[in-house]
């Protein structure tokens, strides 16, 4: 199985990025969300977190294994998650996935259906399935850190976000307002290297 893939970025198709990694090219299928923030990256080093993918049917007699790929493991995660929702399946996640996975979980959270269902591919009918069997698994990828609005940013900064989360909720917060906290701390923009710098500045602000 492989996990991850490093290699110089080639192309940018609709569906699919082709990655170099020598000897060898890989067409690594991607949502349209992955695939608006790679497109500027043409000839960079690229890394994806990955997961394989077998398409077609043993009764057809051919199956392709495929590769789809994603910016960060968070999102990796929550592909994995939507996709195990009845009547969903990759193909529909991939096509659904055009907005950042926090703006999806937060939907989700909400229970949105009405936003969940403006998304490709994804009606009425499955919008509920998706809020019934996810809602409760949201909120740490509600919290997800933006790459659009703080650029470049390495996982460890999602991590950190994630075990702050867990932390307020250990201490006693709810969800929301753990949430909450967390977003007032990082609106400044300012990188916190571990959890404990992070729920430093939330309490600061809140004395």
């Amino acid at each position: 199985m492989i996990v991850t893939i490093t290699g110089n970025l080639t192309r940018v198709g609709e569906t699919a990025v082709i990655i170099e990694a020598a000897p060898f090219e890989y067409e690594v299928l991607v949502a349209d969300y992955t695939r608006r923030q790679l497109q500027n990256h043409i000839g960079e080093t690229t890394k994806l977190h990955t997961l394989d993918y077998i398409e077609g049917n043993a009764q057809g007699g051919r199956l392709t294994p495929r590769l789809i790929g994603f910016m960060t493991e968070p999102e990796q995660q929550f592909f994995d998650l939507f996709c195990s929702v009845d009547g969903v399946g990759v193909k529909k996640a991939l096509r659904a996935m055009v907005r950042p996975v926090k703006e999806l979980a937060v939907l989700i959270e909400q229970q949105d259906s009405k936003g969940l269902s403006a998304l490709p591919g994804v009606g009425p009918a499955t919008s509920e399935r998706i809020i019934a069997k996810l809602r409760r698994k949201m909120p740490r990828f509600a919290l997800m850190v933006d790459r659009e609005s703080v650029g470049e940013i390495d996982s460890s900064a999602n991590q950190v976000v994630s075990e702050t989360f867990d932390a307020l909720v250990t201490l006693g917060h709810s969800e929301a307002d753990a949430r909450k906290l967390i977003d007032e701390a990082m609106i400044s923009g300012k990188k916190f290297k571990d959890t404990e710098s992070l729920l430093t500045a939330i309490y600061q602000r809140g004395s």
